[in-house]
């Protein structure tokens, strides 16, 4: 495919290298200039050009900027009928977006995470999942939603992925300040989470480490007597 992308930062730059092999022609936004650059300098058939030469060069557009400053950068541009959109704009509906973009059609709103870049993430998407399956379904796990409510559900539950971070990483200090290999630790309790929460659902992985006065229980406790559960959730209910 003929591919465009207008806000080149971190998350557009993951989308690009998960599928810059894949033989498509991909014109990247001089907006976000080290990202682009890079990408030039590192894929054959990814070049770099202002926004109207993207939008011209391309039959699919991913729009990777923030929602604040979509509707001034959208506004200058003019765009084709026979074109698709995909937005990766968290605060804009797909509606909203479409409304920026006609006569162009925004076909697909999706959340990529970092990971896309190297494949096996998972992708929340609205949309024309056909499409998006196309581009990315053959490295990564395709999560469609029904509806634009569906999808504001799981974008505020995706912010877990930063307090669970935080708490691996305090772990990880925690635990280096006590054993002769600081990286070492972090790296082992990254592992351990990753494999245990792609290896089974959280009810029965609960169960399976609920050993009465086992470590993961005692922790556990501690921090549900702490308030942690009622938190989290008053929290998502804040965002929603």
């Amino acid at each position: 495919m003929r591919i465009g992308v207008i806000g080149c930062g971190t998350i557009s730059s993951a989308a690009v290298r998960g599928i810059a092999g894949d033989g498509h022609e991909i014109t990247v936004s001089e907006r976000g200039a080290h990202h682009s650059a890079v990408l030039v300098e590192t894929f054959d058939n990814v070049r770099a050009a202002d926004n109207q030469t993207v939008v011209d060069s391309s039959e699919v557009l991913f729009l990777g900027m923030v929602a604040e400053v979509a509707q001034a950068v959208l506004s200058d541009l003019r765009f084709r009928k026979d074109q698709k959109v995909i937005t990766f704009m968290a605060g804009l509906s797909l509606d909203e977006v479409a409304a920026l973009v006609r006569p162009a059609r925004a076909v697909a709103i999706m959340m990529p995470f970092p990971g896309i870049a190297q494949g096996g993430t998972p992708i929340m998407m609205h949309g024309d999942t056909a499409l998006v399956t196309k581009l990315f379904g053959h490295r990564n796990n395709i999560f469609p939603v029904k509806d634009a409510e569906e999808m504001a559900a799981y974008l505020c539950a995706q912010s877990v992925l930063s307090p669970i971070v935080r708490m691996v990483s305090d772990a990880a200090d925690w635990l280096g300040a006590r054993v002769s290999d600081k990286e070492q630790g972090e790296v082992f309790l990254r592992e351990l989470v990753a494999s245990s929460l792609s290896g089974m659902a959280c009810a029965p992985l609960i169960d399976a480490l609920n050993t009465p006065g086992g470590y993961n229980q005692r922790l556990r406790a501690h921090m549900e007597n702490h308030g942690i559960g009622v938190a989290l959730k008053s929290g998502l209910d804040d965002m929603l």
